[in-house]
Order: structure tokens, then C-alpha cells, then sequence
């Protein structure tokens, strides 16, 4: 079995990003440890251990990474975070305080609706239609 295990997300900083995607949008914090050249290891997942994609939360060491933080991939949704149950998650992350750009719309893919995270990169969050 082959599948995309993690994806990276450059952030400006580790703490910021982990309270982010863990207690607005509702991940676990799956790894959390030092390396030797004093960064860390940080992996959050949206589901329990084993379901889906990680991201590697990856603190940017340079301008060059640095400038590509929240706009990692030109101002297009790059990440789609799929649920079981919209009106939920959506009230839940609203509640959190995170951004929508706008309001949720149904498409014949699934009921969707376009945030940002705390940086800027956009997000869909998507109930696959049945």
C-alpha cells in the first residue's frame, strides 16, 4: 500500500501553529520532538493515528521559506480538509475563531466553504456529497 503520509506546512512558529491546528480546527498532536540542529519534529493529524494525511509543521529557517509562509501555494485552496459532518465542524471552527471567506455552499461534490488558517493559506473545509 502506497499513500501521502505527511505534507509540509512552513510556519512562523511551532507553539502558534500546534495551538492553531489543534484546538481551532480540532487535530491531535501527533509527534512533538527537538532535533539535534534545534528545531523540531511536528506532526498534526485532523483524524486519529493512521487516518489520513499529517502535516509536518516546519518552522521556516530562512527569507526564502520565511516569504512563503501563508501563501504556499499562490492563493489557491491548497489544502481540503474533508468531514463526516459540516454544519459541525463549521460551527465548531467558526466558534474558534477561524477565518471563513465565505459563506458554505452546496456543490454537486459536496457541501464546501473556503477559511483560511492562521497564516493565510486557504483551506477547503468539504462533506463529500454521498
Amino acid at each position: 500500500m502506497r499513500r501521502v503520509a505527511l505534507v509540509t506546512l512552513v510556519v512562523d512558529d511551532y507553539d502558534e501553529a500546534i495551538r492553531f491546528y489543534t484546538e481551532a480546527l480540532g487535530f491531535r498532536l501527533a509527534e512533538d520532538a527537538p532535533r539535534p540542529d534545534g528545531s523540531r519534529w511536528v506532526v498534526v493529524q485532523p483524524g486519529s493515528e493512521g487516518a489520513g494525511t499529517g502535516l509536518l509543521l516546519a518552522r521556516a529557517k530562512d527569507e526564502a521559506q520565511g516569504s512563503r509562509v501563508g501563501d504556499q501555494t499562490g492563493g489557491r485552496v491548497g489544502f481540503f480538509l474533508h468531514t463526516d459532518d459540516f454544519a459541525r465542524d463549521h460551527a465548531r471552527t467558526t466558534a474558534a475563531g477561524v477565518t471563513f471567506l465565505e459563506e458554505p455552499r452546496h456543490e454537486p461534490y459536496g457541501t464546501v466553504a473556503v477559511f483560511q488558517d492562521l497564516y493565510g493559506n486557504r483551506w477547503d473545509l468539504l462533506q463529500p456529497a454521498a
